[in-house]
């Protein structure tokens, strides 16, 4: 039987004009042949991290490689990335627990010893896929699996660790699906939801796409749009005119709004926070995002 966020209560009370800005540094299949500025190394990941910050992001959302550019899940390089951001800046992590694998027993590890003050929940199962129409053919095809129970154990985990789930919803599926989680008592408010668009297999990146999704969401919850590859900017300018936050960086998207490469995260960053306040709003700080996040003091 299904159920409704209709009449919960809203969890928070916050300035409207503020808005968090989060950078996706790396994430997992990008590469140095599409754009020279994605870092691998846990030195580069924070030096990333530092022109973000300085730009106005005060969350870097973060995936782990290799020296050569693998993605790799190994928690001793994760904790070499909080060292290295750590040393430079102040601001908010935010770790990937996505993987391809019912395993989750590394995510929890690194989740465990590093202690981020997020963790990215991905939300539910979904064809996650790439076409490619001047081809006629799919450039990957693949099923990301998602089931409740992997979601409970990295939820558990995030839980006990003192870590801040953040929901990930590719689809409405995904958004109306927290409400067990929440009536079992693992989610528990304020909830932060992060609503991608743009992927194959989930939803498309319009203007109504992202107005459902915050129909569906319990009220009051912070969210933020992710918008992948093309029409990354233009829905990042529909969450900033709609009241939610934005991410971009070098995961999301490649290139800036006139079509050139991005040089850095730092540059994407300054473009996010020019169409923030392009609209009335201003980047929230690193304290105003604890804050409306409900993440409480620094550790």
């Amino acid at each position: 039987m299904q159920r409704s966020f209709t009449g919960q209560p809203k969890t928070t009370h916050r300035d409207p004009d503020v808005c968090v800005v989060t950078c996706a540094l790396t994430g997992v299949l990008a590469n140095r042949k599409q754009n020279t500025g994605i870092p691998y190394t846990p030195t580069e990941i924070a030096d990333e991290a530092k022109r973000a910050y300085d730009a106005g992001a005060s969350v870097v959302h973060l995936h782990a490689r290799t020296d050569d550019g693998a993605p790799t899940f190994e928690p001793s390089v994760f904790a070499a990335i909080k060292r290295e951001i750590r040393e430079r800046c102040p601001v908010i992590l935010n770790y990937s627990t996505g993987t391809l694998s019912d395993d989750v027993s590394q995510q929890i590890a690194y989740l465990t010893e590093c202690k981020p003050e997020i963790g990215a929940l991905n939300m539910g199962t979904m064809n996650y896929s790439k076409y490619s129409q001047q081809r006629k053919e799919f450039v990957f095809d693949m099923v990301f699996k998602n089931t409740y129970e992997k979601i409970t154990n990295l939820l558990v985990a995030m839980n006990e660790a003192g870590v801040k789930p953040e929901l990930e919803c590719f689809d409405t599926g995904h958004t109306q699906g927290a409400w067990p989680l929440i009536d079992m008592g693992l989610l528990k408010a304020p909830f932060q939801f992060s609503f991608i668009v743009g992927v194959l297999g989930g939803i498309p990146g319009e203007v109504d796409s992202l107005q459902l999704q915050t129909k569906l969401m319990p009220p009051g919850s912070e969210w933020e749009c992710i918008g992948i590859s093309h029409g990354h900017w233009r829905m990042l300018a529909t969450a900033a005119v709609l009241g939610g936050n934005v991410r971009t960086g070098l995961e999301d998207h490649l290139y800036m709004p006139d079509g050139s490469m991005a040089a850095s995260n730092g540059a994407m960053v300054e473009q996010a926070v020019a169409l923030v306040r392009g609209v009335g709003r201003r980047p929230a700080t690193v304290d105003e995002t604890r804050t409306i996040l409900g993440l409480g003091a620094p550790r």
